[in-house]
């Protein structure tokens, strides 16, 4: 065994020689930054070797790294591994710092018809002229109250141990708070006395990133606390095929508890805000995508990454919460949102509900973005979705300076065209570490303006300007000067990230342009584009055209619709008739298999370019960069 330490934290572990510095450090209990799931693209976990013996291809993975840099010991953590006792410096930068996390859905009114409430009843006791049961007596006290018939009450058998001593204890005055579940009514909780203002429900969008919740007061329809935190699953693996891979190796268990533990950190924190008991939230209602699903339920995932790439289960299911591990009342239930395939999950159906395209006529396209990528076309009569890896390009990965959403990242930049000097905005305002997705966006969109690359992502070498040169590998353009930065060098975008980022947006647009061959429909015909998402919410929407991520329609009828799996869900706990539709729009929707469909790879080729080969698809964009080369010349 070798010895680890990790500096400046001063934590120790124990590994096998020919471990990586990675998973040392996560088996320490660090969480570190690695974008690209530890393939070695990202350049993201850097570390630097203090003392001791490691192999490191310096050659294969020099291009991440100045030569002063190398010459104090810095390496990929994911790419190093160990061979004797490690003295290892992490920086600040490497682990995984707070993120701008989207919790904001729609701003919409929605019908409040919740599946949970109470009834206080007070109860006659039993005597020798009315010996009825106490189960049946409690029964027809909550059917008198106005609550459901009698018979299609279920009490489980843990309510049912109790009842006899709070019946009593509290002199027959109790309060019962019934559940609507498939099948009839659940009595959930018996409490003494009158608790009738105390019901609360709980609306989660289980990200594989984050986890957002959405406390609410099912008495008065009100939202009381919003909290969010990391899924603790990311020790695991960054991306999805990761943490199946983890799971595959007797993993599984601890999937399910991190996914739990998880929800339950921001359930305690919105509790503890809002100053209410957990014992007082009686539904769960989730949406996250498939794995993720079944990694909560602690049921197998591996099947959906291997052919023909089936899940276990495609339907909504309501489960018990102890039986999960959620930290609510132990007999509330977890409802789980239905999914449509291995990669339309019950975040598409939460956003589908959220932004209500499969309640009208006219045509939509629903783009939710990340590592990976959904896409859905449709109306209340049809749907057709597909799947897709968008490439961590556009969540900064595979981009030198390319980062998440955390302070210090440049989030949104516009280059005067005449001095081709930028003028960007970071998140928290604070000096620049880094470019995420939607400062990519623009930024592409702007070099693309500004004639400093054309349409195949080329940088003009031609132009005279200290901002456009040539690094050892590829030319770049300056974003940022060292002086201005908060990392102490020039902060640019080379040749080659502009490369990977327009990889990216040609999945996309290519995926959107299959769906719509599929189903017959020109742009023309799309009356509205909803982004969903964090990356969707803060893009340009201009920009995001001009590059071609998206068809072109009018600005106007693209909306963001921001958090819209936790939109959806906050719908689905409030609204139980909402619910009810869940597993139909699930079952319309049909599942496109883009890498069996031969027209993708034309797509994706015609798609490759900025905004696309065929200009005729973006009249707007193609006046625009008319004008532009007109008034460069």
């Amino acid at each position: 065994m070798r010895t680890v330490t990790f500096l400046p934290s001063y934590r120790k572990i124990d590994v096998e020689r020919g471990t990586t510095v990675l998973d040392a450090a996560q088996r320490a209990g660090l969480s570190m930054n690695v974008v690209c799931g530890g393939l070695g693209k990202c350049g993201k976990c850097i570390v630097y070797i203090q003392s001791g013996r490691v192999d490191f291809d310096r050659q294969k993975y020099g291009r991440f790294f100045t030569e002063a840099e190398l010459q104090k010991g810095a390496c990929l953590a994911c790419e190093t591994t160990i061979q004797g006792d490690l003295h290892v410096v992490v920086p600040e930068s490497t682990l995984i710092q707070e993120q701008k996390i989207l919790v904001e859905g729609l701003d919409q009114e929605i019908d409040f018809r919740p599946s949970v409430k109470k009834y206080y009843v007070q109860l006659q006791p039993p005597s020798l002229a009315d010996p009825s049961p106490d189960l049946s007596r409690l029964l027809w006290g909550i059917q008198k109250s106005g609550g459901p018939v009698a018979e299609k009450m279920y009490v489980p058998l843990e309510v049912l141990r109790e009842m006899p001593g709070i019946l009593r204890h509290s002199d027959w005055n109790v309060t019962a708070t019934i559940g609507l579940v498939p099948g009839g009514y659940r009595v959930i909780d018996l409490q003494e006395n009158d608790t009738s203002k105390r019901v609360y429900g709980a609306a989660v969008d289980l990200g594989s990133t984050t986890v957002v919740v959405y406390l609410w007061d099912l008495v008065t329809g009100k939202v009381v606390c919003v909290a969010s935190n990391y899924n603790k699953q990311i020790s695991c693996g960054e991306d999805i095929l990761a943490r199946v891979n983890f799971a595959r190796k007797n993993g599984l268990v601890k999937l399910q508890a991190l996914a739990a533990e998880s929800i339950n950190q921001a359930l305690t924190t919105a509790s503890n805000t809002a100053g209410i008991d957990r014992e007082d939230i009686y539904e769960v209602v989730v949406a996250g995508n498939t794995v993720m699903t079944h990694m909560l339920l602690g049921i197998d995932p591996a099947y959906m990454i291997a052919e023909p790439y089936v899940p276990v289960v495609r339907r909504a299911l309501s489960i018990a919460a102890s039986r999960l591990g959620i930290a609510c009342n132990p007999n509330g239930g977890v409802f789980a949102f239905p999914a449509v395939s291995d990669f339309i999950g019950g975040d598409i159906i939460a956003d589908i509900l959220a932004c209500g395209m499969g309640e009208r006529e006219e045509i939509s396209l629903l783009v939710d973005i990340g590592t990976n990528f959904e896409v859905v076309l449709g109306n209340k009569e049809w749907m057709f979705s597909c799947a897709g890896a968008a490439g961590p390009a556009l969540e900064g990965g595979e981009v030198l300076f390319g980062m998440r959403a955390n302070p210090g990242a440049i989030e949104k930049i516009a280059i005067d065209p005449v001095t081709l000097d930028p003028k960007y905005s970071t998140i928290n305002g604070i000096r620049p570490r880094g470019i995420c997705g939607s400062g990519l966006i623009d930024l592409l969109a702007e070099l693309l303006i500004a004639c400093v690359i054309d349409r195949t992502g080329r940088i003009n070498m031609e132009i005279n300007n200290p901002r456009i040169r040539r690094n050892a590998h590829f030319p770049e353009y300056v974003i940022a000067w060292a002086k201005e930065t908060d990392i102490g060098k020039d902060i640019v975008i080379t040749e080659n990230d502009i490369k990977n980022l327009i990889m990216s947006k040609a999945s996309v647009h290519a995926a959107c342009l299959s769906l719509m061959k599929e189903a017959g429909v020109t742009h023309n015909e799309i009356s509205t584009i909803y982004f969903a998402g964090a990356f969707g919410n803060y893009l340009d929407k201009k920009n995001a055209t001009i590059i071609g991520l998206i068809p072109e329609i009018a600005i106007d009828q693209i909306i963001n619709i921001g958090n819209g799996a936790v939109a959806g869900a906050n719908i689905a706990l409030i609204n139980r008739r909402a619910r009810k539709t869940l597993d139909d729009i699930a079952y319309k929707i049909a599942y496109i298999e883009l890498n069996a469909e031969k027209s993708f790879m034309d797509e994706y080729t015609g798609s490759t370019f900025l905004p696309h080969t065929d200009l005729t698809l973006f009249p707007g964009v193609q006046k625009l960069l008319e004008s532009c080369r007109t008034r460069r010349e």
